[in-house]
């Protein structure tokens, strides 16, 4: 399973010939190719996976993205696992 997630831009910056960005998912702060949407500008929220941005969205979308993962996060804690449904005792710490 893949999974995108939302980052907030807010750097924009060439490096190698190529348009990056510094993205804030939700406080973890990363870099991600911005090649694919030459159109993202900062302040805006960009779908990322694999560490290239694919789509620009709205604030309102990423924040129901970050919602949801909260929804998941909660969930899985009240089960006793992560949000893969291992086990704490068997998880991998990031």
């Amino acid at each position: 399973m893949c999974l995108a997630i939302p980052g907030k831009v807010i750097e924009i910056y060439e490096q190698h010939g190529l348009k990056m960005g510094r993205l804030d998912y939700a406080g973890t702060v990363n870099t991600a190719c911005l090649e694919y949407v030459p159109e993202v500008q900062l302040g805006q929220y960009a779908l990322v996976h694999a560490g290239f941005a694919l789509s620009v969205l709205d604030e309102e979308e990423a924040q129901k993205t970050y919602a949801v993962w909260e929804e998941l996060v909660q969930a899985a804690k009240q089960e006793g696992t992560d949000i893969f449904g291992m086990p704490f005792e068997n998880a991998s710490t990031p």
